[in-house]
């Protein structure tokens, strides 16, 4: 479908209107990357509202389920809206699940400590876990009755199909009927079934991204949302592309494709099946850094060349504090996903990202995410362009520093400060 303007949305859900107000300039501190966490302010007042409208859809947070096994079924879906998430985007559906075999063990962890003790903190996670592999019919249901019992919290279904425009009509048909808000299309997953062209087959190709773009928003009848992969060279191309060809959203970034590394004793990689592996996809703390800066390269080209437009983004990696979302947001983020931070911390852990992100916000005397939404995107450049900054601000602090640079720009009243001013410290 064609891109919509402010005034226009799929369906029948309206359209917010979002105030751009920038607020005063943030003073700029230094400060560690590693292990940052916000504390509460001592100002009282009035609760920050965290409460955000995105492409219609209104959720009491920014926090989303992010695709994958806290979304794997009607139970645990059911748990996250009663834990209190914004929203939960379930896993991905195909139409054909029989061709969907998983092995186990599928997932391996990084750990910070020396030789990779098991005592040490998980700062990567990788899997080879494939999409869904229960039946659609089976998810269909369930999504019917998450949407019957939660009809005022937003579901969002995930979907990836085969090369094949009358398969992703299908797919697209039969999970809108459900009532599901809004569809997250996989372009993204690093491993598995790349020969049927699913996953970041696509979203690898531009050209083949454009066309099963073109097919799914012809046919979509909800907001779409196109899930990136970071295995590019430039993760702007395939989101130019999806935005172009009438997606609303992007979300990123996917998993990024790796080895999690080789058993020393056993020289097998992990993780390891019957004595082999396979390349998957890495998460966790380790790839935040990267996320951050796959969604900063897409904010700005969101900014610049669809900015009249009501787009959103939806940051995705390494979340598992308050701060780490409030970094995506402050990149121009609307929401901020949460997967294997939920594999690892369980669903109770929204209450603790929502403390924390109010207590952010608080600090700064902001009232609603608006507020400071894309607030640091400002502050990226060049490397040419900080050269000429600093030779500028080089400049003005050795002029300061050697007082007049004339004769003729003495003067009467301060001669005694100019006489200073030039003085050998």
């Amino acid at each position: 479908m064609a891109s919509i303007s402010s005034t226009q949305i799929r369906g029948n859900n309206p359209v917010a209107e979002f105030a751009r107000t920038r607020p005063p300039q943030l003073g700029l501190r230094r400060s560690s990357r590693v292990g940052f966490r916000v504390s509460a302010s001592e100002t009282k007042g009035p609760e920050p509202d965290l409460s955000v409208t995105v492409n219609g859809l209104h959720m009491p947070n920014p926090f989303v389920i992010g695709s994958g096994p806290p979304g794997t079924n009607y139970t645990v879906m059911k748990r996250a809206f009663d834990e209190g998430w914004g929203a939960v985007i379930a896993k991905t559906v195909s139409l054909d699940a029989a061709k969907v075999k998983n092995v186990t063990p599928r997932y391996a962890k990084l750990r910070a400590d020396a030789n990779g003790s098991p005592k040490g903190q998980i700062i990567g996670w990788e899997n080879i876990e494939l999409i869904s592999d229960r039946p659609l019919e089976t998810m269909l249901k369930e999504f019917k009755q998450l949407k019957e019992e939660y009809p005022d919290r937003i579901l969002i279904a995930s979907i990836m199909e085969e090369y094949n425009k009358a398969g992703w009509e299908e797919l697209i048909d039969r999970v809108e009927q459900t009532g599901v808000d809004a569809f997250e299309i996989n372009f993204s997953c690093p491993h598995g079934m790349p020969e049927r062209r699913m996953g970041a087959a696509v979203g690898q190709d531009c050209a083949l991204l454009e066309e099963v773009c073109g097919w799914i928003n012809a046919k979509a009848t909800i907001p779409v949302w196109a899930k990136m992969t970071p295995n590019v060279t430039d993760i702007t191309q395939p989101a130019r592309v999806a935005l172009s060809s009438g997606c609303e959203g992007i979300s990123a970034i996917n998993t990024i494709m790796s080895v999690m590394g080789i058993n020393l004793v056993t020289l097998r990689p992990e993780p390891c099946v019957e004595g082999y592996s396979t390349p998957g996809g890495y998460s966790s703390k380790a790839v935040h850094p990267i996320a951050l800066a796959k969604v900063m390269s897409i904010a700005k080209m969101m900014k610049s060349e669809f900015g009249d437009k009501d787009l959103s983004l939806s940051g995705i990696g390494g979340v598992e504090s308050g701060g780490d979302a409030a970094e995506f947001i402050l990149l121009g983020a609307n929401t901020v996903q949460v997967c294997t931070g939920v594999m690892m911390h369980g669903y109770g852990v929204v209450k603790k990202l929502c403390s924390e992100l109010k207590d952010f916000m608080k600090q700064h005397n902001f009232s609603s995410i608006e507020d400071f939404r894309g607030v640091s995107l400002e502050y990226f450049t060049t490397h040419t362009d900080l050269v000429r900054r600093q030779q500028e601000a080089i400049q003005q602090r050795k002029a300061v520093k050697r007082g007049l640079q004339s004769d003729k720009d003495w003067t009467g009243d301060g001669f005694v400060k100019e006489t200073e001013s030039m003085v050998s410290n």
